[in-house]
């Protein structure tokens, strides 16, 4: 019987956690400017050391969520002012078998220190809207070069 139970309560513990998993998610998402993306957390290894998660616009931040964790808070948060583009690039190697085929690496410089995203295609072009615009009166360039390659 004492088995039972403590696979009973195993399992218990196992549904919440996913329960948990699925609330975060929908108090995070529900305020909308959501996007998927990933954040290379690790380069120790060539195309491995991404993360999936979910990018929530709020003002001059893109705050980032991990997937797959407990944290109710941003992971990374990401200021529009100390933000610039270095490049742009197709996933190479392993990163095409980690991420979908449509999607976009962006090579990234903030005031701490480099960052690589990778997002759809589709999403690109939005968050280059976003990075650009401006709050009145401040002009400052967001992208170091204008010539990237077509991808």
């Amino acid at each position: 019987m004492e088995i039972v139970e403590g696979v009973g309560i195993g399992v218990a513990v196992i549904l919440g956690a996913i329960l948990f998993l699925f609330i975060r998610r929908a108090l995070v998402t529900r305020s909308g400017g959501i996007i998927r993306l990933s954040v290379r957390t690790s380069t120790m290894l060539d195309g491995r050391g991404w993360s999936p998660g979910f990018g929530r616009f709020a003002g001059d931040e893109l705050r980032w969520y991990r997937m797959f964790s407990f944290a109710v808070r941003p992971k990374r948060v990401l200021s529009r002012e100390g933000l610039t583009v270095e490049r742009r690039r197709l996933p190479e190697g392993q990163e095409r078998m980690s991420m979908p085929a449509d999607w976009i690496i962006l090579r990234c410089t903030s005031r701490h220190a480099p960052v690589e995203i990778a997002m759809a295609r589709s999403t690109v072009t939005g968050f280059l809207s976003w990075l650009e615009a401006a709050p009145p009166g401040a002009v400052s360039p967001r992208m170091a070069s204008q010539d990237w390659p077509a991808a």
